[in-house]
């Protein structure tokens, strides 16, 4: 009898290692997929801020979070479903879709550039103005979210594009946590950006001299952090869209690319041996880049150069 009990508890305390073991990789697969989908973070990170523009500070936060909510029910309740199901009985059709959106994210990455370039940017709704407060809420919070359904599902694909040979319900898991953990450092970095001006103007009213020149520091310096999130999360887009087209065609046979961007990393690394990891990382994300801008001005120029000129 006691051999027996012994004998049971040794195989819990298996299956317990095993569960451990599981998870464990569980949790390393989730955060593998999901620093793939970085760029779109940084470009999510910097594009919510503007939804919360105009409103008074005590609706800042609860906007972000009416916002982070919808972008958590894009993930699990719509996207999260699709994707699974799409892994499971055409797998195939992936990589094509992954390419799509890769083409969307060198699109708007490009279109940033052209805006940027030709001072062509898109006017502000006029209606907008004309809404009651919580109509005109109403309206951003909607705005965001359907902004972000398309950032969530570019998210969403990448990450199972990375853990596409695991089981389905190892799939099913480490997407939540991929949508858990991204929803909550996009929108926690959202909120803390959001705050941060009220935080400094508070301390610059403080008695403090050493807290006021903090308090000044922080309001100007969060227009200057809100720029560079732009200027890093439009990189951001043309890189992994780059990257994501790239990696694609070289999945379709096409391996031209993908080849001469992996010897032409290595060699700039060779060439460099203090630093090869770095000048071969740079090389293969400035090609991608390349790429992703190549990519992006062809479809901004079918969307708006030509049409422009075609109504001349």
């Amino acid at each position: 009898m006691s051999g027996g009990l012994v004998a049971l508890l040794d195989d819990v305390a298996a299956i317990a290692k095993l569960a451990a073991a599981s998870l464990d990789d569980i949790a390393a697969a989730a955060g593998k997929a999901g620093t793939k989908a970085i760029g779109i973070v940084v470009d999510d990170t910097a594009v919510t801020p503007r939804y919360v523009t105009g409103f008074s500070p005590d609706r800042e936060l609860p906007i972000i979070w009416r916002i982070a909510k919808g972008s958590l029910r894009n993930k699990i309740v719509f996207i999260l479903p699709a994707a699974l199901l799409l892994s499971q009985f055409l797998p195939w059709a992936i990589t094509p879709l992954l390419m799509l959106g890769g083409a969307y994210l060198c699109y708007e990455g490009a279109e940033k550039l052209y805006e940027a370039v030709s001072g062509h940017k898109e006017a502000p709704d006029a209606s907008a103005a004309k809404l009651t407060s919580t109509a005109h809420e109403q309206t951003m919070v909607a705005g965001a979210i359907r902004t972000d359904f398309i950032l969530s599902a570019e998210i969403m694909a990448i990450s199972l594009a990375d853990v596409a040979d695991q089981p389905f319900f190892s799939r099913a898991i480490i997407l939540i946590l991929v949508a858990l953990a991204i929803t909550a450092l996009v929108y926690g970095l959202v909120g803390l950006i959001v705050k941060t001006d009220d935080f400094g103007l508070k301390l610059a009213g403080s008695g403090s001299g050493v807290a006021r020149s903090i308090g000044r520091g922080l309001v100007k310096g969060m227009p200057v952090v809100m720029a560079a999130l732009s200027v890093i999360g439009t990189a951001a887009m043309l890189w992994v869209g780059g990257h994501i087209i790239i990696d694609g065609l070289d999945k379709f046979g096409v391996g031209g690319p993908a080849h001469f961007l992996h010897d032409l990393a290595v060699g700039a690394g060779a060439a460099v041996p203090a630093a090869k990891a770095v000048v071969e990382w740079l090389v293969d994300t400035l090609g991608s880049a390349v790429v992703g801008v190549v990519v992006g001005g062809i479809i901004v120029a079918v969307m708006h150069v030509l049409p422009r000129k075609n109504k001349h």
